[in-house]
């Protein structure tokens, strides 16, 4: 039996164009970017030669994790894009990364439909902050977690951009943060966590996802509230579907449970996978 698919899709001001021959051809506000993508194994909708006419910039990858953006056509290193009444800085990183996973378009207002100003949320994970400015923007008490001391800055100037105030930063090891709230019996409506698929923490330590998961998700389990709503996303090849669903009943046997692959079409046709989600919601009463 096939795994059920999850098509997120774009925006005004992001589009994926294209995708194919291990990269990916997307659009943020105006400006195109060509960056490698190892699920984009099939052929592309056009070639990566018509790619290069309409792209600003491409990132060339080295022999390890970073590398360095190429210029095609120029144009501004440093942008901003809209999401709704959010607006976040983009830039071109050393990481292939612009400071955005417009994937997540779906879990933003997944959750934005879960949570009110009366909630709280802890995001773990939280890279620049969009799932929080979405938090915030509802009015709930929103934590955000993250290791990478540089991103928290990140995310305070898009929570500044999108003219919100008061998100609770925490420059921490998310397991580590969220195995301290467990043990203060702290309890939230909303936990999302988008982890990598392996990190380093705040004082240089080095996990994969793949073994800390359970961890991860029995810890998540314990401070998330009888009627609260879980969102993970995972990018890991080595963290299967069937890992997901196994854990997910082991954690959340009294909780409905949905476990997808996450997947966006391009605009020439072709259809993109971005890993397996989870959200975990409370059952409705009969």
């Amino acid at each position: 039996m096939s795994a059920q698919k999850l098509f997120t899709e774009g925006w005004e001001d992001y589009e994926l164009i294209d995708a194919g021959g291990g990269k990916k051809l997307e659009r943020w506000g105006k400006v195109i970017t060509i960056r490698p993508e190892h699920q984009a194994y099939f052929q592309s909708g056009e070639q990566h030669t018509e790619w290069r006419k309409k792209a600003h910039f491409e990132f060339v990858s080295n022999d390890g994790q970073s590398g360095k953006w190429k210029t095609l056509k120029g144009g501004p290193k440093e942008w901003e894009v809209r999401y709704g009444s959010l607006k976040f800085q983009l830039s071109l990183t050393k990481f292939k990364h612009v400071g955005l996973f417009p994937e997540q378009r779906t879990n933003w207002d997944f959750i934005e439909k879960n949570i009110n100003s009366e909630s709280n949320l802890v995001n773990l994970f939280a890279y620049t902050g969009a799932m929080s400015c979405v938090a915030r923007k509802v009015g709930a008490e929103t934590l955000h977690v993250d290791s990478v001391k540089q991103l928290i800055t990140w995310a305070s100037k898009n929570m500044e951009l999108s003219r919100l105030m008061n998100i609770k930063w925490v420059h921490e090891d998310a397991l580590k943060f969220v195995n301290r709230l467990s043990k203060r019996e702290q309890k939230f409506d909303a936990v999302v966590m988008d982890p990598p698929a392996w990190g380093i923490g705040a004082k240089k330590e080095k996990w994969k996802l793949e073994d800390k998961l359970d961890d991860l998700l029995g810890t998540a389990a314990s401070i998330l509230k009888e009627d609260g709503v879980l969102v993970l996303n995972t990018y890991s090849p080595k963290v299967e579907l069937k890992t997901i669903e196994d854990l997910a009943s082991l954690y959340f046997p009294e909780k409905n449970r949905k476990v997808v692959e996450l997947w966006m079409k391009t605009s020439t046709g072709k259809d993109l996978y971005y890993g397996n989600l989870l959200r975990v919601t409370p059952k409705k009463e009969k």
